[in-house]
């Protein structure tokens, strides 16, 4: 049995092995509904991902211990969808042999994949900081902090619909919306380290919650980062350029 031969069973995400019907052979292109499944599975990724980010911030906000861990344990969730969906772009690979777009799009979805699985990391690392901050307290109220999560949930979202639906503008939008991330985690490390200099710090535990606030805010720069990766993959997937030479001919 060869490559050719093999199939995803998607209930389990496993490899299993049986042949194709004469009408699934294709080769030299994806069928339609070879891309409503890894959009299906993308938008399923995407959503596990925005609601560990929504809630590894309620995490802190509330001081949930369990809603921390909980973020913590459904990682493994967002890494088997992504094994899943990188599975059967290695499968249609093999089966279909796409070109040209085709071969564009497959190898997008394998880079996005990724990029969603790691800004599922920076929610894990925002709900341990959250065990940690639960139990010292805040320094500060969080007001940018949750504005920075809610950007970052907007451009995941936006990019995924975007790439779907081949809506080249929304995907820029998506790109420039990292500089509004940017620009709140700088504002939060200045805040922070103002309140540092320009008080006494009697709390034993006030450079603690200094640091896990910072990381916090770097976390989430680092996950807008990745947000903006998707939508600049997205749009070289759609149009075959490079989102940043396209913007420097508008400028």
């Amino acid at each position: 049995m060869t490559i050719k031969d093999l199939s995803i069973d998607r209930e389990r995400g496993n490899l299993i092995f049986k042949r194709e019907s004469k009408e699934d052979q294709k080769v030299g292109g994806l069928f339609e509904r070879d891309r409503k499944w890894l959009f299906e599975r993308l938008n399923s990724m995407a959503d596990l991902v925005e609601l560990s980010i929504s809630d590894s911030l309620e995490a802190i906000m509330k001081r949930s211990d369990d809603m921390a861990l909980e973020v913590i344990g459904k990682d493994d969730a967002i890494d088997i969808v992504e094994v899943e969906v990188e599975q059967e772009c290695l499968r249609l690979l093999a089966m279909r042999q796409p070109v040209r777009e085709d071969l564009r799009f497959v190898f997008t979805i394998i880079k996005v994949i990724t990029e969603l699985e790691r800004i599922g990391d920076q929610a894990v690392n925002i709900a341990e900081r959250a065990l940690e901050l639960n139990r010292e307290g805040l320094l500060k109220p969080l007001i940018d902090i949750p504005k920075m999560a809610r950007i970052v949930i907007e451009m995941v979202r936006g990019a995924i619909k975007a790439f779907e639906e081949k809506e080249v503008d929304k995907l820029v939008e998506v790109f420039k919306r990292d500089d509004e991330v940017d620009a709140l985690n700088r504002g939060i490390f200045a805040e922070i380290i103002q309140i540092m200099a320009s008080t006494k710090m009697d709390d034993p535990y006030s450079v603690k919650k200094a640091t896990d606030l910072l990381l916090v805010s770097r976390y989430l720069e680092r996950a807008g980062d990745h947000a903006s990766n998707i939508a600049e993959r997205a749009f070289f997937s759609v149009t075959g350029e490079r989102i940043k030479e396209k913007l420097k001919g508008r400028a």
